[in-house]
């Protein structure tokens, strides 16, 4: 039985022996749980019109050790219902502007707090082995995790010779892209909800094909793992219209610091390699900064001369 069935189980049988406010409560989340799930104990009291404790004991009446406890399997309940517009509302519900740099700052830290909890060192370490020898890597992200998948590629070319980030305007163009992937080849997926169909429907040709599928995913009842064979959980809520992907780019900066470790004297030659290319053919001399004694010298044309191209 899943997280969001088993909340709404606990509230339909014990309804019957709830008090007049839990039943007010338990009306108010069954029809409103997708703005419910970001309200404090105090704002939902005062929606509802109970006090504070009443909501808290209500929480302990469902079974759980208390309200921070009971709003985690709200969360499982909305995390894939909610649309940017609900998004928005439930969050300015919640956050006063005065504190929405506190409060998203300290909610991203919790987040990279309780991956680091609940992440898999075993499938950590087996990511690692399975990209180590795989011929070919596949790196697939879309829409908000477009950027991930883009940061991870970034990177990985520096360690890997045939890493390959595919481009997602179309499924069309995904098969296209991976028409050679075969078993000795593998694909990270990267997705959080709301998740791509087109991210799961890569991995499934990659899995069709005998290829190793990775997948970086904010949970193991995430329909991402149907076709991987490592699954990297990372903790991703929504903070108003953003996805907070920050616990997801910690685990792909580790994943990449480990592979650089494994192969240190190769990403040494191609990081050498580029400095001599990138001096030779000036590549940052147009907008380099350079500190120098303490002082930061910049490159640039003088005045009234056009800079070169």
């Amino acid at each position: 039985m899943n997280q969001s069935n088993e909340l709404l189980n606990r509230i339909n049988e014990r309804y019957s022996h709830m008090s007049k406010g839990q039943k007010a409560l338990s009306t108010y989340i069954t029809d409103n749980y997708d703005k419910a799930v970001f309200l404090t104990a105090d704002k939902l009291g005062k929606v509802v019109g109970v006090s504070e404790s009443t909501v808290v004991r209500f929480a302990t009446f469902l079974g759980y050790r208390g309200y921070p406890e009971f709003q985690k399997a709200l969360e499982e309940l909305v995390k894939n219902k909610l649309n940017s517009i609900q998004r928005m509302e439930v969050t300015y519900g919640r956050i006063s502007q005065s504190r929405v740099l506190e409060s998203v700052l300290q909610s991203d830290a919790e987040k990279i707090k309780r991956t680091l909890e609940q992440i898999s060192q075993e499938a950590f370490d087996l990511a690692l082995d399975i990209i180590m020898n795989a011929e070919h890597i596949y790196i697939v992200g879309i829409r908000s995790c477009a950027p991930l998948a883009s940061f991870m590629a970034f990177y990985f070319n520096l360690i890997f010779e045939n890493v390959h980030l595919l481009h997602t305007s179309s499924s069309g163009e995904l098969f296209e892209q991976m028409v050679r992937i075969s078993e000795r080849d593998v694909i990270i997926g990267i997705s959080f909800p709301r998740y791509s169909m087109r991210t799961l429907k890569a991995m499934e040709f990659a899995n069709n094909r005998n290829a190793k599928v990775i997948t970086l995913t904010d949970s193991v009842h995430s329909p991402m793992n149907l076709y991987s064979s490592c699954n990297l959980i990372a903790r991703s809520d929504m903070v108003s219209i953003v996805d907070s992907l920050v616990a997801p780019l910690s685990v792909i900066n580790a994943l990449i610091v480990a592979l650089c470790m494994r192969r240190q004297d190769e990403v040494a030659d191609t990081l050498e390699n580029l400095e001599q290319i990138w001096d030779e053919y000036q590549v940052y001399e147009s907008d380099e900064i350079n500190y120098i004694d303490d002082h930061i010298k910049m490159r640039y044309g003088k005045v009234g001369e056009p800079e070169e191209e």
